[in-house]
């Protein structure tokens, strides 16, 4: 089973920005653990902090992966051209977050692309994407 992993702008610092939201743990860090612990499945990761770059990835993983776990992180509140891609893709998408983005700025509550996604999981830091990873073997 391949899942794909698509983060959004900033994602690239986390353990290094805000660590008392996003943690200590880098992705690069974070993406062999999470190998390791599903070893049966094929998890592909991708980071960009270009609107466009993200929607072409949506693209290519949109109709060959059995899932997608997307974190477009500040996009999410942003951009409808991402929750167009989503949208226009056969590939069931996980939205992730780390942080509980009800707990923060009232402008963090609206999610664009939620919306288009088949599901949310927000506030279990990196703990969402194995949510999200569980979510699509079960």
């Amino acid at each position: 089973m391949k899942i794909a992993i698509i983060n959004g702008p900033n994602l690239n610092l986390t353990g290094t920005r805000e660590k008392d939201i996003y943690g200590n743990l880098k992705f690069d860090e974070f993406i062999p653990l999470l190998q390791k612990k599903y070893p049966n499945l094929e998890l592909n990761y991708f980071q960009s902090n270009i609107e466009g770059e993200i929607i072409n990835q949506i693209h290519t993983c949109g109709f060959n992966y059995a899932g997608i776990i997307l974190n477009a992180g500040a996009y999410t509140h942003t951009s409808i051209a991402i929750a167009d891609a989503v949208s226009s893709i056969l590939t069931p998408v996980i939205e992730v977050h780390m942080s509980n983005v009800f707990a923060r700025e009232e402008y963090r509550h609206v999610s664009f692309v939620g919306a288009k996604c088949q599901g949310s999981i927000s506030g279990f830091g990196l703990k969402s994407y194995e949510l999200a990873i569980e979510s699509f073997i079960r």
